[in-house]
C-alpha cells in the first residue's frame, strides 16, 4: 500500500495563494506556487517560510500564470527549491511578464517605503527581487497540452484545456493508477477570446476551485452598462476608471471598446491602457494565436485603436488630460500597480467614474470600493470616495456555479473525495451542499496547511 500525502498551503479556506504539495513514493510535487493577496493576515502568510522542505520538491506543475497561482516560485528558490517548473508554453510566457513584473514593484514600493517612511519595518524589504525572479525562469520547462508526460515510473501528468486565461489548464495527475485531478480556474462557457474548458472525464480525487461557488453570473447587458457610463463621462467631461487584471480582462476590456466603437455604440473617446504587464500580455495573443479565438487581422487593429501607455511620465500626462477619457489599468482588485497612481488623484472627484469588473477578494481595495466605503488608503493616505462605483461581475473571467458544475458534469465514476478550494467559506460551503445534493459525491472543505492522507495501491 502507497501513502500519498497532499498538503493545503494556500488556497484553502481562501480564494488566493493557490499550493497543493504532494508527497508520493517516487516524487514530491507541488501543483502551483502562488501568493496570497487580500486580507492582511493572509499577506502575511507570504513572509512565512512554508512549513515543508523546499529542497524536497521534485517539480512545480502550474495550471495557469496568476499571481496568485505563482508569484510565491522566486521565494521557493530562496527556500531551497531547485527543480523544475512545468507549464505550458503560454502559461510560462505569462508567469515570466509576471514574475519580473511584480519583483519591479516590489522594488518600486519597498523603495517609496523607505523614502516616505509609512512601512513599519526599516528598512523595507522587497518580497523578492528582480534578479530572484529572473533565476527563476532558468527551470521553466514548457509541455504541449493533451499530451501524457511520464514524470516517473508510476507518475503521469497531462495539462487539459481549460479556458480563463491564455495557457490555462487544468492538471490530470496519474499517481500510481489513481487520477489527482486539479482544476486550477475555471473559465466561462460564453468568452469572447477564449473556447469553453475541457472537461475531466475521470477523478478519483478531484481538487476544484470554488470562487463563484454560490453564484450564477448575472444576466447583464454589458455593451448598453459601458455605453452608458462612456455617455456619462463625456457628458460630465470626467474619467471612466477601468481596475483591471493584465491578463485576460484588459484584452476582454480592449475588445469589448473596440467592438462598441465598430458597432457606433460609443464615440471615439480616448481610451487609456496603462499596464505595462497588460503590454507585454498582449504580445502573447501574437505568439499563440492557437490559444485563443481572435483573429491576428483583428487583434492588431485592436491595438492600433487605443493609446498604450509604456512610461510613468506618461501616466502624469494622462491625468492632466483634461479631454473625457477612459483609463484601463492595473490591478483588478484595486491592490497595486498604475492604477493607483489615478485613484490617488482622481478618487476625490464627482465626475470619475470606477468600473470594478469581476471578483473582488476580501481585504482588498476593489473590495473596500465594491462595499461602498466613504474613504481608501494609498501609499499610506487617506482619500474620500466622492467618485461614482460601478460593478460588472459578468465579465468575470471565472466560472460560476452553473458552470463549475457543468465542467464536473463528464467525470464517469464517483470520485473518493472533492476537496473544495479556492473560495471564500461561505462559497466554499454553499458549493459544498449543492455537490452533495446534486452528485452525492464526498465533498471536503480542507483548511489552511491541512494534511490529508491516501493509501492506494502497489
Amino acid at each position: 500500500m502507497n501513502t500519498i500525502k497532499v498538503h493545503f498551503l494556500g488556497a484553502s479556506g481562501t480564494v488566493t495563494g493557490s499550493k497543493f504539495y504532494l508527497e508520493t513514493p517516487e516524487l514530491n510535487l507541488m501543483v502551483d506556487c502562488g501568493m496570497f493577496q487580500g486580507l492582511k493576515e493572509l499577506r502575511q502568510q507570504n513572509w512565512n517560510p512554508l512549513p515543508i522542505d523546499a529542497s524536497k520538491i521534485d517539480m512545480v506543475l502550474l495550471t495557469h500564470g496568476h499571481l496568485d497561482h505563482t508569484g510565491y516560485l522566486p521565494r521557493l528558490l530562496k527556500e531551497g527549491f531547485k527543480g523544475k517548473i512545468l507549464g505550458t508554453a503560454p502559461t510560462l510566457a505569462i508567469t515570466r511578464i509576471i514574475l519580473l513584473d511584480s519583483a519591479k514593484i516590489h522594488e518600486e514600493e519597498a523603495e517609496q517605503a523607505n523614502k516616505e517612511g509609512y512601512s513599519k519595518h526599516y528598512p523595507a524589504l522587497p518580497f523578492y527581487t528582480l534578479r530572484e525572479a529572473e533565476r527563476t525562469l532558468d527551470l521553466f520547462q514548457a509541455k504541449e497540452k493533451d499530451q501524457w508526460i511520464s514524470l516517473s515510473e508510476h507518475i503521469r501528468i497531462r495539462f487539459r484545456y481549460n479556458g480563463h486565461i491564455i495557457g490555462a489548464t487544468f492538471i490530470e495527475l496519474e499517481i500510481f493508477g489513481k487520477m489527482f485531478v486539479f482544476s486550477g480556474d475555471i473559465g466561462r462557457l460564453q468568452d469572447d477570446l477564449l473556447e469553453a474548458p475541457d472537461r475531466p472525464k475521470w477523478a478519483d480525487y478531484l481538487f476544484v476551485e470554488s470562487t463563484y461557488g454560490n453564484k450564477l453570473h448575472p444576466e447583464e447587458d454589458v455593451e448598453g452598462i459601458l455605453s452608458d457610463l462612456i455617455k456619462t463621462t463625456i457628458l460630465e467631461r470626467g474619467n471612466l476608471i477601468i481596475p483591471s487584471f493584465a491578463v485576460e480582462r484588459l484584452q476582454s476590456l480592449m475588445y469589448l471598446l473596440w467592438r462598441l466603437y465598430k458597432k457606433n455604440k460609443i464615440p471615439n473617446i480616448p481610451v487609456f491602457i496603462d499596464s505595462p504587464m497588460g503590454n507585454n500580455v498582449l504580445s502573447v495573443f501574437e505568439q499563440f494565436p492557437h490559444w485563443h479565438k481572435l483573429p491576428m487581422s483583428e487583434y492588431r487593429a485592436m491595438c492600433n485603436h487605443f493609446n498604450i501607455i509604456t512610461s510613468y511620465a506618461d501616466t502624469w500626462k494622462t491625468i492632466d488630460d483634461p479631454r473625457p477619457k477612459i483609463v484601463i489599468a492595473g490591478s483588478g482588485m484595486v491592490t497595486g500597480g498604475r492604477v493607483l497612481t489615478y485613484l490617488k488623484q482622481l478618487i476625490d472627484v464627482p465626475s470619475t467614474s470606477v468600473l470594478l469588473v469581476g471578483f473582488q477578494a476580501e481585504g482588498t481595495r476593489g473590495r473596500q470600493l465594491y462595499e461602498g466605503a466613504y474613504e481608501i488608503k494609498l501609499f499610506g493616505k487617506y482619500y474620500p470616495v466622492k467618485a461614482k462605483i460601478h460593478h460588472l461581475e459578468s465579465l468575470s473571467a471565472h466560472a460560476d456555479q452553473r458552470e463549475l458544475l457543468h465542467w464536473m458534469k463528464e467525470i464517469d465514476n464517483i470520485p473518493e473525495t472533492v476537496f473544495l478550494i479556492h473560495g471564500e467559506p461561505t462559497s466554499l460551503d454553499a458549493f459544498r451542499v449543492k455537490i452533495r445534493d446534486v452528485h452525492g459525491w464526498k465533498v471536503q472543505v480542507p483548511k489552511l496547511n491541512e494534511v490529508q492522507e491516501m493509501f492506494i495501491g502497489n
